[in-house]
């Protein structure tokens, strides 16, 4: 078992990761939500197939009168209906401000979860029981919790720190590999951000991670190490955490086209392509880089361009909330290891992508 300690200047919190980690689960709970009484466990069709029971009967082992509520898997669920319908069944249930939620899914789930405890009675804690690798790696850690509107991704939220996540990297045996694969998006782009280290051991591994338990959990480890330090620095978003971003700009108006039915891991290894291609076009990225940069992707089965125009991305990317009054932050990579955040105008952005 490995234990990642993230210190957010609103909370501090432990993620522990390891094979079989979900037998702490209730005596977490018990020692972090004292006074808890219930729990909603927040899940989608995939997963409450599979782990549901396991995890009621973790939590009703501990004591904790246990109540779910399963949406229908997918990003489309991502919506105002589906977090009322969990405010429903939590005011339904009599819930207090000492109950608590655990998301018990991948980065769907535990965004949502997550957005429905900060908002029920004004905030009750929450537990992220994340089972997909980009959950893992990114969407559980950090405190960013939201839901999606037409307009675009993750457009209405809250920073909203859990009490604990709880990553049992058995869980990742039963995902399929195309939502193996969309998780390297996430991980990739830790490895060409801030972590060179991370970047030679996934060439090393050559592509095969999955197959070593041990080898998987200390990748997970050294992504969920990453995400800690950035947001332990900048909790809400306002500086080094952008960074974070790499990607997102571009794969955000990517996925929202598709109506949300491109996977989230996918559009950013895309969006990366795009911003580095753009880089090496206005000279600020070495091509050998760029080059290793897209061979991992390859490696890992990620595309790295698309058929969106410049003017298509500078369409979406003007309502993405990254933008900041008449500008928005685009994070690119000028070296390997090192992210940029360069402020750039609308017609800047479309001059950066049509060199």
């Amino acid at each position: 078992m490995r234990t990642v300690h993230v210190r957010a200047t609103s909370k501090e919190y432990d993620v522990l990761i390891g094979k079989d980690a979900v037998k702490e689960l209730g005596s977490e709970a018990k020692k972090l939500c004292p006074g808890a009484l219930k729990v909603l466990i927040v899940s989608e069709t995939n997963v409450a197939s599979l782990y549901l029971e396991k995890v009621e009967s973790q939590l009703k082992e501990a004591g904790f009168e246990t109540h779910s509520y399963v949406f229908e898997a997918g990003e489309k669920s991502k919506n105002i209906n589906e977090i009322a319908g969990m405010w429903n069944k939590m005011a339904e249930a009599g819930f207090t401000r000492t109950d608590f939620v655990a998301g018990l899914g991948g980065g769907v789930t535990t965004d949502m979860a997550g957005f429905a405890a900060a908002t029920f009675l004004r905030g009750i804690k929450v537990i992220q029981i994340p089972t997909s690798l980009l959950a893992m790696v990114d969407a559980s850690v950090g405190g960013k919790t939201g839901i999606d509107i037409p307009m675009g991704k993750n457009q209405v939220g809250a920073f909203w720190q859990p009490s604990v996540v709880i990553e049992d990297v058995s869980f990742l045996k039963t995902l399929p590999d195309e939502v193996f694969t969309e998780g390297m998006g996430e991980v990739t782009k830790h490895a060409f951000i801030m972590d060179t280290e991370l970047l030679e051991k996934l060439e090393k591994c050559a592509g095969n991670i999955r197959e070593d338990e041990d080898v998987l959990e200390e990748i997970v480890a050294m992504n969920v190490a990453d995400k800690a330090s950035v947001v332990s620095e900048d909790e809400n978003d306002n500086g080094r955490r952008q960074t974070l971003n790499f990607g997102h700009t571009v794969g955000h108006v990517i996925e929202r086209d598709s109506g949300f039915t491109k996977p989230h891991g996918i559009c950013v290894a895309k969006g990366m392509g795009i911003i580095i291609d753009a880089c090496v076009r206005e000279g600020s990225l070495k091509a050998e880089d760029a080059k290793r940069m897209k061979d991992l992707l390859k490696l890992y089965g990620l595309p790295s361009d698309d058929e969106i125009t410049p003017e298509e991305i500078i369409a979406g990317a003007m309502n993405d909330k990254k933008k900041r009054g008449n500008t928005i932050s685009v994070i690119l990579v000028n070296k390997i290891g090192n992210a940029e955040i360069r402020k750039m105008t609308k017609e800047e952005f479309l001059k950066f992508l049509s060199v």
